[in-house]
């Protein structure tokens, strides 16, 4: 079957996004594992959950764009009903791992930064002892919450579907009863709420810190002291960042999901729109966590003495 020229257009999008994406997070994971194994001594406990949100990002896309790349070239029925539950299960568990993992995150480093008097200084010590429960947390909650999709989710042997629904190139949501289907977004309304709202108050906590930091330092008269920004800062604007980003992507692929899934008549632009837009922050969060990353400006250095003697002989030569 053709495809229109609008699907071609958000699938070309859409690959050159998850290649961009998935080359940076495969990157920056490589890193993090080669400074966990090789050099220990500069490990930081919060290096582990960069390293969980890179991995989250990585399958998150892989799983969400390879059926969308493939039905942009005309392959049909490349998912059968357990294919289509697999595929969906991965995607949504570990996009939802991708919230609760940001959310962490912006909570571990406003506790990391908070001054000593805080009430939230006596929980510092114990930080690194919480993070693999953490993720323990995180993978068996949203694993019991997404059985659901197991459940509504079968292949699309209909190309021609309307009415309510989520339809996908190969797959569509089974109609299922009402009460079941208010239960499920019930829950994942709750959750997604709570964290959300823990992401924005720590950013908002960090930034109410930093501007008081910042309006201290005005005193300072060494312009040398005052122009320094120390690690911890650093770390926290682009942690602050990654929220900022990450609220504004998810809000408007909601509203992208939820408008196409209530539309009687099913439009393939709005799929490929939700998609590019999910994919946007696992493709921006490796960038941001590159700038403030020691090893990654040791490679750019390394990469750039390596180009000069080549770049000298082509001048001599």
């Amino acid at each position: 079957m053709a495809q229109e020229p609008s699907q071609r257009v958000y699938a070309s999008a859409l690959e050159g996004e998850v290649f961009i994406g998935v080359t940076a997070n495969s990157l920056l994971f490589f890193i993090y594992t080669y400074t966990f194994l090789i050099q220990p001594h500069l490990k930081k406990p919060i290096d582990l959950i960069f390293m969980h949100l890179t991995m989250v990002n990585i399958l998150t896309m892989v799983f969400q764009s390879i059926p969308n790349i493939l039905s942009s070239f005309g392959v049909r029925g490349f998912l059968d009903n357990a294919g289509c539950q697999t595929v969906f299960y991965v995607y949504r568990v570990t996009r939802s791992l991708s919230i609760c993992t940001t959310s962490l995150l912006s909570a571990f480093q406003a506790i990391i930064i908070s001054p000593n008097h805080s009430k939230w200084a006596r929980l510092k010590p114990k930080l690194s002892t919480w993070i693999f429960p953490s993720f323990l947390f995180f993978w068996v909650i949203n694993m019991l919450i997404y059985i659901h999709i197991i459940e509504s989710v079968r292949a699309k042997w209909n190309f021609t579907v309307v009415g309510r629904g989520f339809v996908h190139a190969y797959c569509q949501t089974r109609q299922s009863g009402d009460g079941q289907s208010w239960s499920f977004i019930n829950v994942l309304v709750t959750r997604d709420v709570l964290f959300v709202a823990l992401m924005i108050m720590s950013s908002l906590y960090m930034v109410g810190l930093l501007y008081r930091h910042h309006r201290g330092a005005r005193h300072i008269h060494s312009s040398s002291l005052s122009r320094q920004t120390s690690p911890e800062n650093k770390a926290t604007h682009t942690i602050i960042c990654l929220v900022f980003c990450f609220v504004l992507f998810y809000c408007c692929n909601n509203f992208v999901t939820l408008y196409a899934f209530y539309r009687p008549e099913k439009d393939s632009r709005l799929v490929g729109i939700a998609g590019i837009l999910s994919s946007c922050y696992p493709t921006f969060c490796p960038f941001l966590l590159m700038k403030n990353n020691k090893n990654i400006s040791k490679l750019t250095s390394s990469l750039s003495m390596m180009r000069m003697p080549f770049s000298s002989r082509g001048l001599l030569g």
